[in-house]
Parts: structure tokens; C-alpha cells; sequence
């Protein structure tokens, strides 16, 4: 798989941009439980008070806080005194409106803190703040006031119990011996500590707000406040994690897209360099569904991968941290049991799949190559009446594969069930952990909530991993099958250091003891073939089937290289030239006349589209085209169908010589391109090349010996050798092979006018 990624170079400023928001979204979907916890904890519990710290306080209240600290300069430092003697008409109607209580008494206004000196601040202030709030408190001060009075001496100075109930216990505080306030205070903080430990800042809290509710501040107002600007900035964020999220999917499909072309473009391309020996080993079907097939595959994952597989790593670690950073860390278990659960139910059925989706893709090739046979043969079939015997051939490999489907379909269906119940109990668990925290006073139910959200983004983002791995074992097979077409190197290709053709020797092909054998095959096809054809000549080869007659002219444009010996073409071999170029030098008819979608011109402009159309028409009218290409309504311009479905076998053979001689070649080779003609045709057509392919080399691989008789040279052929070399007149006389394939296809008479 990491080979395909390679290809993913070209765009590597998309996948950083997109790598980039997939951390910002990351960030987004991780602010989120934060401000959760802090509507929760802040917003609805602590009435939208963020800090202990108030923003004002009475001067009275400011006094008896500084009792219990011993950091009096910096508290008043932070503060700045409104006194109703200093201020302004116009400055105390303001403050009085937004304070009401500074008309009986001095207040303490909060100077502008950034956000580290609010905390500081807090962590100065909270513990004494909670000690003076706490004296204060009406069952609390009863409690050690009746404590007191029980040791009246030395508390007040008085050392009246009657006295000392009339007396606040701050002022009886101030009062005391400096021994016995000291112990008092560290009973009254050990009390603190007791009841409300870890609690203390959500505690401190509601002094504070019982502070601004006695000043006169609205206390709605502030909580309404800081719920709705929490809620627009989770909303803020919201949209930033939607924008981030649709640009990665638009930037995704992109890559994607680019990927499957590239795959396309490049197997394809290595293809058309394939000789018969790789289609062999791959097979025509299965190429098809490499290209096809397995790309879509690669491209639906790369569409998903950012998405998903690199997005859930980010979210995982990210969600960890945040956990640790923002929560009580004794939970954080919960989340590495949810995360080895998940883990372990898509190894195991990673495990059953995986071999599963191989099968699969072979399955598709063998339906495919079914199919495709089944369609190309239809007429057989016809006219055989076999057509239950293919349907049942097409239902056994449309049964393997469906089979297969469900197997890795049932497989694949258990995992969402068993995620969604690891899930589902996660979440129990944390509430039954959280419940109890939150009962013992460590945890807030914020905090709780956040850690839930938390846990449920984590085990996502590794649920939709495992979503994502129903795709990744077939895509990986995918991967591995376009590579072996791309790693396949052709067994015919260029060398480095390539050879000129010799312009003396323009249009001679020599065959020099030329012997070739198939790939795997055991013995040779044709051995020890020597023979020249020269420009200006015809060269035909003739013999019984299997005779080798094909595999001699496939050698020529180097459709398979000689295994013995040497084929020179314009005098140099052509294994040292640049099979570009030797092909354009040769104008090949094969057997099969084939055609492609288009019209005729497009057809007989194939080899050169610069071709002009006096060329065309020359063409059509060598090869007989002319007369049934008028006879259609647009001429040139009709449309041809895939492989030339729409016309016949004789003139689809026509326009394939057409298609040759356009191109103006020095060497033309027919491979026996003339059986598909009737007698007529075949004679015009023999009388018009002879006319105008003057100064040409011609080599004619033909059955009829009728089509041959005029040939310079005849190269008679029996079992891949040459068995007989020379004119009609001397085989007839010399060559006991080809005598015989004349008195079977000719009279005796009409071979006696032949040779006169």
C-alpha cells in the first residue's frame, strides 16, 4: 500500500493543508467538552462566576479576608478603592447604579487582570476568602461561639459570655489571644478541608456570589451573560470544525481523483507495453479489473483515509492529553480498556477477512473473464444451442463470488454491533465511576460530562477506524495487484544506447537463422528461418496450418523477439532500434481486422491523424474501400462501431488495409489479410498494390494460392521450417510441400495456365 502512497507526491500541498486542518479540527472537536464543562461547573453551578476573586467587594469584607492571609499588599494591589467622598457626582451615580451598596459603605473594584493574574489572584485569595465567608456563616459562627463561651476567660475583654454572644466571630477572632486564634483558625481550616476538599474553588464560588448579592449585583444577569457568550463561542468553534471538516473531504476527493488517474494512466501505459508473454501471466480479464476495479478501490480509501485514519491517531492522543491536562486523572483506564477492546475486535476480524477479500478480487477476475467470453462468443453459443451450459458456468462464478461477498459481509456486520456495545459500556462505566468521585466531592459533574465526551471522541475516532478497515484489507489487496503490473517489467523493451537504421539498405528484411520459441514452451516454433525480402519486391509465405507463417511476420515489428538468430530491418537488428521507430517504418494487417470506435476516417487516419484526406482516399481506393464507403449516407464521416461490430469481415478488412498503407510505409505485411475477401475483390485489390506500392518491400502470409502466384519470392513453410524458397514455377517443379498445396486448391489445368 505505502508503494501507491508514492504517487501521492505531486500533491503533497493538498495533503499538508489538509494534515493542517485535520489539526485544527482536531483542536476545534477537543475545545468543545471545555466549554461544556465550563457551562456546567461555571455557567450553571457557580451562576457564570469564573473566579473567586470578586470583581468588587465591600471594604468591610476585604478587612476580614486580609485577617487571614498574610498577603495583604498584593491582594490590595489588584484592587482599587471607590469611596464615595473621592468620586464625582456623575462617577458615583454610575457605580451606584451598577453598585448599589457603595451608598452605605467603601467597595474594592477589580483592576483589568489578564487571565494568569486572575488565576494568581484566585490561588492567593480562595483559602481565606473561604475562612472569612465561612465565620460568617450564621450555623457555623453558633457552633464555635458556643464552643467559646464554655472558656469565656481570655477571649473577650470582658470575658463575657453574654458579651461574647453579641459579638461577631471575626471580631471576637480579632480579640483573642493571638495562641488561641491561631488554633482556632487551623480547627476552622481543618473543618474546611473535611468538608469540602477538592471542592473549595466551586465553594469559594458561592461566597463570591453571595458577596455580589449583597453588594446588589445582578446575579442572573451575569450567569445569562456568560452562558450565552460560552454558548456563541461553541458555536464559533462548531463552524470552524464544519468548515475544516468540509475542506478536508472537497481536498480528499481531490487527491483521491488525482490518485486514480495517475494508477489509471500508468497501468494503463505499462499495459501497451506488455508483450503476449506478460498478458499471459496477467490474462486480458484480469487486467480489466486491475485498471477498473482495484483502482476504485484505492481511490474510495484515499477518499476516507485523511478522514478517518489519519484524523483518528490526532484525535486519540489529542482527547488523552486533554484528559490528563483538564480531568481527574484516576479515570484515565476507562478510556485505555475502551481503546484495547476496540482494538482487539477489529484485529480478530482482521484476522477471518483478510484472506477473504484476496479471494474476492480473483473471484471478480474470474467473473469477468466468464462474462466477457460468454459475450464475445454469444454467436457460438447461438448456434451450438449451449446456451444452459454457459448460464450455468456464469451462475457457478457469480456463486463463488456471492458466497465470498456474504462470507466477508456477516464477518464485517459483527463489528458495529460489538464496537457499539464497547461504547455503550464505556459510557456506563465512566458514569458509575464518575457517579461515585462526584459523590465523594473529588470530581465535578462538568468535569464528568467533559470526561464522557472525552472518552466517546476517542473511542470514535478508533471506531472509525475500524469502519474504515472494511475498505482497507480489500484496498491493500487492491494495492498489491496494481503493483505486480506495475513492478512487471515487459520482456521486450528498448535498450539505453539505440542504433540508427541504414539508409542504403532502406526496406530490406533479413532473417538470418532466426529460431523462436513461447515463453514456457518446450521446443521451438520456427528454427533456422533465413531469408531476405527486398524493396520493390513481394515476398509471400505460404504453408499448412501451424506452419509457423504468423510468427515469422509478429517477429518483424518486434511483437516477440527472436530467441535464435537475427532479424535485421534497414540493416540493423531490430533489437538495437528504438521500437518506435521501427514501427513506423512497417505497415502491418493482422488475421483479424480490427477496428475502434470512431468513424472511417478516424479509422484510416489511425497511425497519423496529420494524414490529409487525399491520402485517405488513395488508401480506401488501393485497398477497394472506396465502393461501400460511398454507399454510405455520411461517407468518410460514418460512425464505426467498437471493434467494427457494424460492418462486415470483408470490409472491416479493407479499411485495416486502408488503415496500413495510409501511413505510407517502406515495408507492408500482410498476415493473411486477404481471406476474409471474395476472389474478385482479392484480384483488384493484388493489382492495384502491385500499381502503386512500387519500390515498397511486401510480405504476403496467405492461404489461396491464387494470391501468392505473382509473388517475387515464396517462402513455403512446414512445421517452423522452410522447406521451399523461389517463384511459383520452381516450387512447382522442386517443392513436393507446396505442389501439394497448389493441387488442392487448383485444377491441374489452371495450374498449367498459371505457369504459362
Amino acid at each position: 500500500m505505502l508503494k501507491i502512497l508514492k504517487y501521492l507526491r505531486k500533491t503533497w500541498v493538498s495533503v499538508l493543508i489538509i494534515f493542517l486542518l485535520l489539526c485544527l479540527q482536531a483542536w476545534t472537536d477537543l475545545t468543545l467538552p471545555d466549554y461544556t464543562s465550563k457551562i456546567v461547573n461555571n455557567g450553571i453551578q457557580a451562576g457564570g462566576i469564573e473566579y473567586v476573586a470578586p470583581e468588587v467587594i465591600r471594604k468591610s469584607q476585604m478587612d476580614n479576608l486580609l485577617i487571614f492571609t498574610p498577603d495583604d499588599e498584593e491582594i490590595l494591589n489588584n484592587y482599587t478603592l471607590l469611596s464615595k467622598n473621592d468620586l464625582s457626582d456623575d462617577e458615583y451615580e454610575k457605580i451606584k447604579e451598577k453598585y448599589p451598596a457603595i451608598e452605605n459603605e467603601d467597595l474594592y473594584e477589580l483592576n483589568k487582570l489578564n487571565k494568569k493574574e486572575k488565576e494568581r489572584l484566585d490561588e492567593i485569595i480562595t483559602k481565606p476568602f473561604m475562612v472569612s465567608y465561612s465565620l460568617q456563616n450564621e450555623e457555623t459562627a453558633t457552633q464555635i461561639k458556643e464552643q467559646l463561651m464554655q472558656n469565656a476567660v481570655g477571649v473577650a475583654p470582658q470575658g463575657d459570655p453574654q458579651i461574647i454572644s453579641q459579638m461577631s466571630l471575626i471580631d471576637i477572632i480579632k480579640n483573642m489571644p493571638q495562641e488561641k486564634a491561631e488554633a482556632l483558625l487551623a480547627e476552622i481550616n481543618k473543618q474546611i478541608d473535611n468538608n469540602i476538599g477538592m471542592m473549595l474553588d466551586q465553594a469559594a464560588v458561592q461566597a463570591t456570589k453571595a458577596e455580589y448579592i449583597a453588594i446588589g449585583v445582578n446575579t442572573d444577569k451575569i450567569q445569562n451573560n456568560y452562558i450565552l457568550i460560552t454558548g456563541i463561542q461553541m458555536i464559533g468553534i462548531a463552524l470552524i470544525s464544519m468548515a475544516a471538516a468540509v475542506t478536508i473531504m472537497f481536498l480528499s476527493s481531490r487527491v483521491a481523483a488525482y490518485l486514480g488517474r495517475t494508477l489509471r494512466d500508468k497501468v494503463f501505459k505499462k499495459v501497451l507495453q506488455f508483450t503476449r508473454k506478460e498478458f499471459m501471466e496477467f490474462s486480458t480479464a484480469s487486467l480489466i479489473t486491475r485498471n477498473t476495479n482495484d483502482i476504485q478501490q484505492i481511490q474510495m480509501l484515499i477518499a476516507m483515509l485523511f478522514r478517518t485514519v489519519v484524523y483518528a491517531p490526532i484525535m486519540g492522543v489529542g482527547g488523552f492529553l486533554r484528559v490528563l491536562a483538564n480531568s481527574n486523572n484516576s479515570m484515565a483506564w476507562v478510556i485505555g480498556l475502551a481503546i484495547v477492546c476496540v482494538i482487539s475486535i477489529v484485529l480478530i476480524l482482521f484476522i477471518i477477512a483478510m484472506p477473504r477479500f484476496k479471494k474476492l478480487q480473483d473471484l471478480i477476475d474470474k467473473l469477468n473473464l466468464v462474462s466477457r467470453e460468454i459475450l464475445t462468443g454469444l454467436p457460438v453459443i447461438r448456434a451450438f444451442n449451449t446456451e444452459k451450459r454457459e448460464e450455468k458456468r456464469f451462475d457457478e462464478a457469480n456463486k463463488d463470488l456471492m458466497d465470498t461477498n456474504i462470507f466477508v459481509n456477516r464477518a464485517m456486520s459483527i463489528m458495529m454491533p460489538a464496537l457499539m456495545f464497547v461504547m455503550n459500556g464505556v459510557m456506563l462505566l465512566i458514569i458509575w465511576v464518575g457517579g461515585h468521585k462526584v459523590d465523594e466531592g473529588v470530581l465535578q459533574v462538568g468535569n464528568m460530562m467533559a470526561f464522557i465526551q472525552y472518552t466517546m471522541q476517542i473511542v470514535i475516532s478508533f471506531l472509525m477506524i475500524s469502519m474504515i478497515s472494511i475498505m482497507l484489507p480489500r484496498a491493500a489487496v487492491s494495492a498489491k495487484r496494481i503493483n505486480e503490473v506495475l513492478e512487471t517489467e515487459p520482456s521486450i523493451k528498448d535498450k539505453e544506447q539505440t542504433k540508427e537504421f541504414i539508409e542504403e539498405k532502406k526496406g530490406y528484411v533479413e532473417f538470418k537463422n532466426v529460431s523462436f520459441r513461447y515463453p514456457d514452451a518446450d521446443t521451438e516454433i520456427i528454427e533456422d528461418i533465413t531469408f531476405t525480402a527486398k524493396p520493390g519486391e513481394t515476398t509471400a509465405l505460404i504453408g499448412s496450418t501451424g506452419s509457423g507463417k504468423s510468427t515469422v511476420v509478429n517477429l518483424i515489428p518486434r511483437f516477440y523477439d527472436v530467441t535464435g538468430g537475427e532479424l535485421l530491418i534497414d540493416g540493423v537488428n531490430v533489437k538495437d532500434v528504438p521500437q518506435k521507430e521501427l514501427r513506423k517504418r512497417i505497415g502491418f494487417v493482422p488475421q483479424k481486422g480490427v477496428l475502434f470506435s470512431g468513424t472511417i476516417e478516424s479509422n484510416i487516419k489511425y497511425g497519423d491523424a496529420s494524414i490529409s484526406d487525399e491520402q485517405m482516399i488513395k488508401a480506401a481506393d488501393i485497398a477497394q474501400a472506396t465502393d461501400f464507403i460511398e454507399r454510405k449516407e455520411k461517407g468518410f464521416a460514418s460512425e464505426i462501431s467498437q471493434g467494427g461490430n457494424n460492418v462486415s469481415g470483408g470490409q472491416r478488412q479493407r479499411l485495416s488495409i486502408a488503415r496500413a498503407l495510409a501511413i505510407d510505409p517502406e515495408i507492408i505485411v500482410f498476415d493473411d489479410s486477404f481471406s476474409a475477401l471474395d476472389f474478385k475483390t482479392d484480384s483488384k485489390l493484388r493489382e492495384e498494390l502491385a500499381k502503386q506500392t512500387k519500390g515498397k518491400t511486401v510480405i504476403i502470409v496467405a492461404q489461396r494460392i491464387s494470391t501468392i502466384l505473382n509473388a517475387d519470392q515464396i517462402i513455403v513453410l512446414d512445421e517452423g521450417k522452410i522447406v521451399g524458397k523461389g517463384t511459383h514455377k520452381e516450387l512447382m517443379k522442386n517443392c513436393e510441400e507446396y505442389k501439394e498445396i497448389a493441387m488442392s486448391q487448383l485444377s491441374k489445368d489452371e495450374l498449367e495456365g498459371k505457369e504459362e
